[in-house]
C-alpha cells in the first residue's frame, strides 16, 4: 500500500465544511467548504504533496508558497521557465516553427520529476525513508534514453548528474537499476535495461560526482539477470521466440545496452569486462536475416515463418519488422550484413515509400507514418539519419525536414504520437538545430 500525503491552507478562513456521505476518513473523502462572499470572491488554496508523510507536505508548502500569492508564484514560474527555455536561442521569421520548438523545449523539461521533499527525505524503491537531495522519479527509459537524456547532458548537466545519482540510489534500494521507474515502483513496463546507457552517456561525457565503479557494478547486474529472456540471450546469443515474447526487440536492445556497459568498463580500465560486453553487443546479428535484411524472430533451429514484415505481432515491441532495424552502436557491421551501403540505402528507400498499412494485431503506438517509418513511436527515431552512413546526407536532410514540417504543427494534434515524457520533443529539438 502506498500513500500520497497532502497539506493545504486557504487564503482566508472558511465558514463551514460539509463532508459528503459523512465520511471524514478513508480513500474517497469529499468535502464542500463554504466561505463568506462578503469577504471577496477570490479564494486561494496553497496545496503541497509528499510521498513521505504529511509533515513533508507541510514543509514543502511552507517552502514554496508561504507568504506568496497566486500571482507571485505565477510570475516566479514564468521567470523560471524563461531561464530554462533560453538555453537554446532560435532565430527564425517563421513564428509557427518557433512556437513548435519552444513547446518542445517545455515538454523536454517536464520529466523526470523531483520526488524528494525540501528536507531531502524521500520514499525509496524499498518503501523506506531515505535522505538525498534532488531525488527524481518518472524515468521512461525505453523512450528517453534515445534523445531526451542525451539532450539533457548538453543543456542541463547539473540535473543529469542528479538523475544518475538517483538511478544509483534506486539500484541500491531495490537491488536493481530501474527500467521504468514511477513513484518508488519498478512497474516492469517496457524492455531493455536502459538506465545503463543513460549512466554511461553521462559518465563518458565527463558528468561525474558519483562512484563510477558502483555504477558499473549495477549496470553489469542488470545485464546478468536470469529473467526477461536474458538467460537464453547469454546462452545462445539470441532469444528464441518460444522462450520469451518480443524476443527480437529484446535481443537487439540488450545488445545496445551491452555496448554501453563495454564503453563504461573500458573507460575504467577494465578491459576484460569490456571485451565480454563488446562480444555480447554483437548478438543483434543473430536476429538479422541477411536474405530479407530484416530483424526477425527465430526459434532455436530456424527463422519464424511465414514472415511478413508488415505484421505487428508479439515478436517486436510496439512495432513490426520494418520499424526494428536497430543497432545504432554498430552501423558498419549491420550494413555489411545487408549488402553494404547500397543494400542499406535500398532498405531505407523502401521503408519510407512502402505502403502505410500494417497487418496482424492492432498497435495504437504505430502512428506518424511515412511509408513504414513510424515517427509516432521510438523504434523508428534513428532511421532517417542512417542515410548519412551510406554517403547520402541529402536524403537524411529531405526526410528529417519532411518529419519536422509535415508531422509537427501548432494544432492540438500537432505531435505525431505519444510525447513519451519528452522523447518526441527531444528528437524535434536535435533535428531542428
Amino acid at each position: 500500500e502506498q500513500h500520497v500525503y497532502f497539506d493545504g491552507k486557504f487564503s482566508r478562513p472558511y465558514r463551514n465544511v460539509t463532508f459528503l456521505n459523512d465520511a471524514q476518513t478513508g480513500t474517497e473523502v469529499a468535502a464542500i467548504f463554504e466561505f463568506d462572499p462578503a469577504q471577496g470572491q477570490v479564494i486561494e488554496l496553497d496545496l503541497a504533496i509528499s510521498a513521505v508523510d504529511r509533515e513533508g507536505a507541510r514543509k514543502n508548502r511552507l517552502a514554496e508558497a508561504d507568504g506568496r500569492t497566486f500571482d507571485d508564484i505565477r510570475l516566479a514560474a514564468r521567470d523560471a521557465w524563461n531561464r530554462e527555455l533560453e538555453k537554446i536561442h532560435v532565430e527564425t521569421s517563421n513564428e509557427d516553427h518557433k512556437e513548435i520548438f519552444y513547446t518542445a523545449m517545455y515538454h523536454a523539461m517536464i520529466a523526470p520529476n523531483l520526488y524528494s521533499d525540501v528536507d531531502d527525505r524521500y520514499r525509496g524503491m524499498d518503501m523506506q525513508i531515505h535522505h538525498q537531495p534532488n531525488y527524481y522519479t518518472v524515468f521512461s527509459l525505453w523512450d528517453t534514453y534515445r534523445a531526451l537524456h542525451p539532450l539533457l547532458t548538453i543543456i542541463d548537466q547539473e540535473r543529469t548528474r542528479d538523475f544518475v545519482k538517483t538511478l544509483l540510489a534506486k539500484g541500491r534500494e531495490g537491488d536493481l537499476l530501474p527500467i521504468w521507474d514511477l513513484a518508488s515502483n519498478y512497474t516492469g513496463t517496457m524492455i531493455g535495461y536502459h538506465a545503463v546507457p543513460v549512466i554511461a552517456d553521462a559518465w563518458l561525457k565527463g558528468i561525474r560526482g558519483y562512484d563510477g565503479q558502483e555504477a558499473l557494478d549495477l549496470m553489469i547486474k542488470s545485464a546478468m539477470q536470469d529473467h526477461l529472456g536474458l538467460a537464453a540471450y547469454r546462452s545462445f546469443g539470441y532469444i528464441p521466440m518460444e522462450d520469451e515474447s518480443e524476443s527480437a526487440s529484446k535481443t537487439v536492445e540488450y545488445a545496445y545496452d551491452d555496448w554501453t556497459i563495454a564503453k563504461m568498463a573500458q573507460s575504467l580500465g577494465q578491459n576484460e569486462t569490456a571485451d565480454t560486453f563488446f562480444r555480447r553487443s554483437q548478438y543483434y546479428k543473430n536476429h538479422l536475416d541477411p536474405d530479407t535484411r530484416f530483424i526477425r524472430a527465430r526459434y532455436r533451429n530456424q527463422w519464424f515463418s511465414p514472415f511478413d514484415p508488415y505484421e505487428v505481432n508479439f515478436n517486436y515491441t510496439e512495432a513490426n519488422a520494418w520499424q526494428y532495424l536497430y543497432a545504432p552502436h554498430d552501423i558498419t557491421g549491420k550494413m555489411q550484413m545487408m549488402g553494404g551501403k547500397q543494400g542499406l540505402e535500398q532498405y531505407l528507400d523502401e521503408l519510407f515509400t512502402a505502403e502505410t498499412s500494417t497487418t496482424g494485431r492492432q498497435q495504437v503506438d504505430i502512428t506518424g507514418l511515412i511509408g513504414q517509418y513510424a515517427h509516432g513511436n521510438e523504434p523508428s527515431h534513428h532511421m532517417a539519419y542512417l542515410y548519412n552512413f551510406v554517403n547520402k546526407p541529402h536524403k537524411t536532410q529531405e526526410r528529417v525536414y519532411q518529419i519536422l514540417t509535415e508531422l509537427h504543427s501548432t494544432a492540438p494534434d500537432g505531435i505525431p504520437g505519444n510525447e513519451d515524457c519528452g522523447q518526441m520533443s527531444a528528437w524535434y529539438i536535435f533535428s531542428s538545430l
